[in-house]
């Protein structure tokens, strides 16, 4: 078993070697006669703990301890003290260190706390580790596609990534918005506090405000006990507010106080409570449409808005499909503890075919099934669903999801019409005069359906 590395900071030699011979037998003890040396050795190597002496010649015991926590070295410090700076061990706790104590030693103590203090170390360690593992989950690079659409949009998030602002991320459901707003946390100066989501559709619209904002103890029935909400919970770090055009009026206009003002006060509550926090919006729902119907206030979708990133739809990607599967064919495989499999080229040629109105998410569920239900180490037409196998796959999504019941006529219309606006907009490299000729109708008629349907021109 790798023994736990303790620093022993003293400018006695008798305290050091006395120090090293009761640690010695549990741990590996080094030792350093200054806080220079001590600084030397941390930079070097690493430590699990430093004892480290307060009072000492040159660099004293309190500015090591500041070095050491500003550098965040990751090392647990006691501080050793004569009874009589007892008081600047108490000051030094303040500054970061783990516990004091008391010279002459009561060897099970001084046993007992350093234990402690390796084991709270090997815990941060493991934190950090854990962190920087999610961190390189959902950095930019681990985001498959090379399509140029996709990369414009990750060539946006990384640029607004270290900074503050709101940032409201659109496209349709299962394009990954929530996948962009993580990246975009753990690639700002906020990575290593909170993100927390908050999906505003799954939430009765009674307790959301609630949810967000907390509440005080008696506020409304069953409200026993004073409970933090979201925004005090994601302080000095990122809230994640998904499907925000499902929220009410009301409870977006404490939204837009905490954007301008950076404060709140609980439901049932009177104190102002300042916070910290970034946020990050998502919808897929046409918030123009929201405002002109007067679901959503114009006020807070221009706060919201300060930089947008639309998420293109799989169809308009069709370039990244097989990649996709290719990713989702490896991590299914480790993930259920199968051998991997692949799919045969007719397969493939299904696959890149259909339209994918559930997106990559659907793309996924589907990976999935397949090596589930599949036998053998390759997939054929056979093992996709049958609304692939007939061909269904082909029609446009539109009619697709209103033959399942996923959508209203109404609702697919404007998708079907959404398509073929941006698509002559592309054809006719967004001049409109063209694009109204090659849809047959007139410039005029094309700006109010763009309007209706929320289609922004670039720029």
């Amino acid at each position: 078993m790798v023994k736990r590395r303790i620093l022993i900071v003293d400018d006695e030699p008798g305290v050091r070697e006395s120090l090293r011979m009761v640690l010695k037998e549990r741990y590996e003890p080094t030792a350093a006669a200054s806080g220079e040396e001590a600084l030397r050795l941390l930079t070097s190597e690493t430590f699990d703990v430093v004892l480290l002496d307060i009072l000492m010649p040159g660099l004293d015991g309190l500015e090591v301890l500041e070095r050491i926590k500003e550098q965040t070295l990751g090392s647990q410090v006691i501080m050793l003290t004569a009874t009589k700076t007892v008081k600047t061990a108490v000051s030094a706790m303040k500054l970061g260190a783990f516990d004091y104590v008391t010279k002459p030693f009561d060897v099970d103590e001084l046993l007992l706390i350093v234990e402690r203090a390796v084991q709270s170390a090997a815990l941060v360690r493991e934190v950090e580790a854990l962190r920087s593992e999610v961190g390189l989950r959902y950095s930019f690079d681990s985001i498959i596609g090379n399509s140029p659409k996709l990369q414009d949009v990750l060539k946006s998030v990384s640029m607004v990534a270290p900074l503050k602002t709101t940032v409201l991320i659109t496209g349709e459901s299962g394009t990954g918005k929530e996948l962009i707003a993580k990246a975009i946390h753990y690639h700002s100066p906020r990575a290593n506090k909170p993100l927390i989501t908050i999906n505003c559709a799954a939430i009765p619209e009674n307790l959301l405000e609630s949810e967000l904002f907390g509440h005080e103890r008696g506020a409304f029935t069953d409200a026993y006990v004073k409970k933090p909400g979201q925004f005090e919970l994601a302080d000095g770090g990122t809230l994640f507010l998904d499907e925000i055009g499902e929220m009410n009026p009301a409870t977006q206009a404490k939204i837009l106080r905490v954007l301008e003002q950076s404060e709140f006060t609980r439901v049932g509550g009177g104190q102002t409570i300042r916070v910290d926090v970034r946020v990050i919006a998502a919808t897929n729902r046409d918030l123009h449409q929201g405002m002109r119907d007067g679901s959503f206030r114009s006020d807070l979708y221009y706060r919201l808005n300060v930089v947008s990133v639309h998420l293109p739809a799989l169809r308009e990607r069709r370039e990244d499909i097989v990649p996709l599967i290719h990713h989702f064919l490896r991590n299914k495989a480790r993930d259920l503890g199968i051998p991997e499999k692949a799919f045969t080229n007719e397969a493939l040629d299904l696959l890149m075919q259909y339209s994918w109105p559930g997106n990559v998410r659907e793309l996924e569920n589907l990976v999935e099934r397949s090596m589930v239900l599949s036998h053998g180490a390759t997939m054929t037409r056979d093992d996709l669903p049958q609304y692939l196998q007939t061909g269904n796959g082909h029609a446009h999504p539109a009619q697709q999801c209103v033959l399942r019941g996923e959508t209203r006529l109404a609702e697919a219309v404007d998708l079907f019409e959404q398509e073929l606006i941006r698509n002559a907009l592309t054809q006719a490299q967004n001049n409109q005069t063209r694009a109204a000729e090659l849809l047959g109708t007139t410039r005029r008629i094309l700006k109010y359906k763009m309007d209706k349907l929320g289609i922004v021109e670039p720029g």
